[in-house]
């Protein structure tokens, strides 16, 4: 099982959050080994279909808390999920650990309510009697079998807050949350330009959701180190549209680094939305990334692929393309991708690692509309894709849009 620890805001409001799991944890002897805060644990999911181990569910620690300019949070919630967790066995030295992590783009897992009912996510979880799993099911057996699956999560999942003045706002109703779940998802940046849509309480109570529900939070001054088979990964999401991402950035890999971490993963929102290359900043934010000890940066809110690059032996995703993504019934351009890498660690620390692969998708089941069902592509689709993102790399020369502007979410 894999531990979190938290360094909590001095608030009133996370002071009697941390009394509570404090007198809850006082009933749980399990929870006697673990340091101050809280501590959650998951049960692993199986991976008996494929013969494979089980593949563990992370758990997070917390870090600081100073507010990004856009998106400040004044209070959060205690990070604690009901669970006491177990100790989790160290490997033994010398022997290679080899730990895959697989990466997908925009998951908004509701619409806006100026949508109306007719195509939206709403009307497809309903239409499914609400059985989550359908969601994810095409790429599910991708998210088991690797160790660890990050996504972006773009629109809170609360029942409260209050819608904000802009164009597009975005909201799912918490237990939406099973959609990740069920698709073996284990953490989600919510680092993006739609995580506030109803505010900061409706931001919180993502964040408290998720965490209950095992699915990793991150993002701005929440970074998080997860123990993933004994290894500490580090885990930072930034909002470029916030404005200061480059300190933001320097800051939360030195603490991460500080803390411990042996894996460092980036994942950025940032670009211009329906660029099909990413532009000047990009680039300079993901090199700086990996100059300052980044293994792996990632990208998304472009909406479309964009190329993936490799800098001093890393890999960069610049954008990730919409996935499970209820920001459009149906958007011209349904192209999207799983990247997956596999990093070797020895004595704990970092060996090397593989190539990475690009695993090509459509982010529907159907060519026709988006019924919100990731779906895997073969053949001549799936080379397609392939063609499209490697042509797709920094100084690349496009001409416009690659997508209609209705594509816009």
């Amino acid at each position: 099982m894999f531990h979190f620890s938290a360094t909590f805001r001095k608030n009133t409001v996370r002071c009697l959050a941390l009394a509570l799991l404090l007198s809850a944890a006082a009933l749980t002897p399990a929870l006697a080994a673990v340091p101050q805060t809280a501590a959650m644990q998951e049960s692993s999911r199986s991976a008996a279909q494929s013969g494979g181990p089980e593949k563990q569910a992370p758990l997070s620690a917390g870090k600081t808390q100073s507010s990004p300019s856009q998106a400040a949070p004044k209070t959060g919630p205690a990070r604690t999920l009901p669970q006491a967790p177990k100790k989790q066995s160290v490997p033994p030295k010398d022997s290679g650990i080899t730990l895959t992590i697989s990466a997908a783009g925009d998951c908004t897992l509701g619409t806006d309510e100026n949508f109306g009912y007719d195509g939206t996510f709403a009307a497809a979880y309903d239409a499914a009697d609400w059985d989550a799993s359908v969601f994810l099911k095409g790429v599910e057996p991708v998210f088991r079998n690797d160790d660890l699956t990050i996504v972006n999560l773009e629109g809170p999942l609360s029942e409260g807050g209050v819608r904000q003045e802009k164009t597009f706002a975005f909201r799912g109703p918490s237990h939406y949350v099973n959609v990740l779940t069920a698709g073996s998802v284990e953490a989600a940046t919510l680092a993006n330009n739609h995580s506030y849509d109803y505010g900061e309480d409706a931001y919180w109570d993502t964040f408290r959701t998720l965490g209950e529900a095992g699915v990793m939070p991150f993002g701005y001054e929440e970074s998080q180190i997860l123990s993933v088979k004994g290894i500490p990964v580090g885990l930072a999401g930034i909002n470029d549209l916030a404005g200061g991402a480059e300190e933001q950035l320097l800051t939360e890999l030195q603490k991460l680094k500080a803390e411990g971490a042996q894996l460092l993963v980036v994942y950025f929102h940032w670009g211009t939305e329906l660029a099909a290359v990413p532009d000047p900043d990009q680039v300079y934010l993901a090199h700086l990334a990996i100059d300052s000890g980044a293994d792996l940066v990632l990208g998304a809110h472009p909406h479309v692929l964009q190329g993936v690059e490799t800098y001093k032996g890393k890999k960069i995703c610049y954008s990730l393309g919409n996935f499970c993504f209820g920001g459009n019934s149906n958007p011209s351009d349904k192209d999207t991708m799983i990247f997956q890498q596999t990093f070797t660690f020895r004595d704990g620390r970092l060996a090397g690692s593989d190539a990475g692969r690009i695993i090509p998708c459509r982010i529907s089941s159907t060519p026709d509309c988006n019924d919100y069902r990731p779906t895997i592509l073969t053949g001549a689709e799936a080379e397609r894709v392939l063609a499209k993102i490697a042509g797709r790399l920094p100084g690349t020369e496009q001409e416009g849009p690659v997508s209609d502007p209705e594509d816009k979410p």
